[in-house]
């Protein structure tokens, strides 16, 4: 809060001396950018005293009697004895079980590699925030709130890029559902990958590193960033190694088997999880197959619904008629309509149309045929006198009737 404070006054003071006159430009940089170098500095103050709050417990390699430059032989060989010495079995002291317990933490911690770089950088606090799974960094949110930037971020998990590959399919195999084998190449990591790993404590992950900056003296701050060498916490790949001489990835082959179900839709898809492009640092992102619907000469689909045309000869049209036409999967489907049919109406057959999609094969949409007038091209005199007078019957009674009135 004093930072802060001393902050607005700066810049209170900064914008009064903005009245005088044109040629005081260079002393105001000058008194501007010393304000920003003594806040810096008050913050690395400030911080400094939260330091020696955090490092008030007590320090591990005190806890074994050892320094800081301490080897691993030595760390070991400290803690062999100390926990002997302080075995609740055998020390009957009331303070035994307390140091038997601190003696173990310590060695735990100074007994990892990660674990004692972080400790020795960060100190306990900066333990207890990667186990919490933050930047070891304590103070890495509040450097960035002041421009110094990395404050913790989320890792994600990083994958290579799904490949989408469009499949054609006919509306039969929608209808019936089917299946497909197909080979599929890709690029994958060399079977003796697990031979080309090496040791590297700035890896965090998959592709993710974390370096250390310099802000001031005595302070650091923890940066995460990319590294397509890492492979996973802690290792990374080995560069020239034998096990793999052309390189961390090689082509193979993979055969996979797709299943169009019925009822699926076009842009639905079929997919096969991490079965793209391996890389190293990665995970295999998925291979995607986009369902796209070839066009049918009869029949046209709208969601589970079947749409098609029919046209019907002029008789069939004024006396009604039975038809049968094949359908999708080769069963017939019979169309009866007595009465007259006008051009565009349109007929409903429930459960002629696609199967639902999860059901089976057990529910279907509907078919909806319109039907077209096939009129024909010419007539004798005698058909057209033949038909005016079927069809003009009724109309010359009613004008006969007329006249009379």
């Amino acid at each position: 809060m004093v930072v802060m404070r001393d902050q607005q006054g700066a810049a209170t003071r900064s914008r009064r001396r903005r009245g005088g006159s044109g040629g005081t430009s260079t002393s105001k940089s000058a008194v501007y950018g010393s304000w920003v170098g003594r806040l810096q500095w008050s913050c690395f103050l400030a911080l400094a005293g939260l330091v020696v709050l955090v490092s008030g417990q007590k320090d591990l390699y005190e806890v074994l009697g050892l320094g800081r430059g301490a080897s691993s032989s030595e760390i070991k060989k400290a803690y062999r004895q100390l926990s002997l010495k302080y075995h609740p079995d055998k020390n009957p002291s009331e303070d035994a079980a307390a140091r038997f317990a601190e003696v173990a933490s310590a060695y735990e911690v100074l007994s990892d590699d990660e674990k004692r770089d972080t400790y020795d950088r960060f100190g306990e606090e900066g333990l207890k925030r990667t186990e919490q799974g933050g930047s070891a960094d304590p103070f890495g949110d509040m450097f960035s709130h002041f421009g110094f930037g990395g404050g913790r971020r989320q890792r994600e998990e990083s994958r290579t890029p799904n490949v989408e590959i469009p499949l054609r399919v006919s509306l039969r195999q929608l209808y019936e559902g089917d299946t497909f084998d197909t080979v599929y190449v890709r690029q994958a990591m060399c079977v003796g990958a697990g031979q080309c790993e090496k040791n590297c404590k700035d890896c965090q992950g998959p592709g993710i590193a974390v370096k250390m900056h310099q802000l001031g003296p005595g302070f650091v701050q923890q940066v995460q960033i990319r590294d397509d060498n890492c492979i996973a916490r802690g290792k990374c790949w080995k560069k020239n190694c034998s096990a793999c001489p052309n390189g961390p990835t090689q082509q193979e082959e993979v055969i996979l088997t797709a299943e169009v179900q019925k009822g699926m839709r076009d842009r639905d898809t079929i997919v096969f999880e991490e079965v793209a492009d391996e890389m190293i640092g990665h995970r295999a992102g998925h291979l995607v197959f986009i369902i796209e619907t070839l066009v049918h000469p009869d029949f046209t689909r709208r969601n589970d619904d079947l749409h098609m045309d029919m046209e019907i000869p002029l008789v069939e049209a004024l006396s009604g008629f039975e038809v049968s036409f094949k359908h999708l999967d080769g069963h017939m489907v019979k169309v009866k309509k007595q009465g007259i049919t006008s051009p565009g109406d349109v007929m409903q057959l429930k459960k002629e149309g696609m199967p639902r999609r999860g059901s089976n094969g057990k529910t279907f949409g509907s078919l909806y045929i319109r039907f077209s007038i096939a009129f024909p091209k010419a007539l004798s005199a005698e058909q057209v006198t033949t038909l005016r007078g079927v069809l003009l019957e009724g109309e010359d009674e009613k004008a006969d009737a007329t006249q009379e009135l």
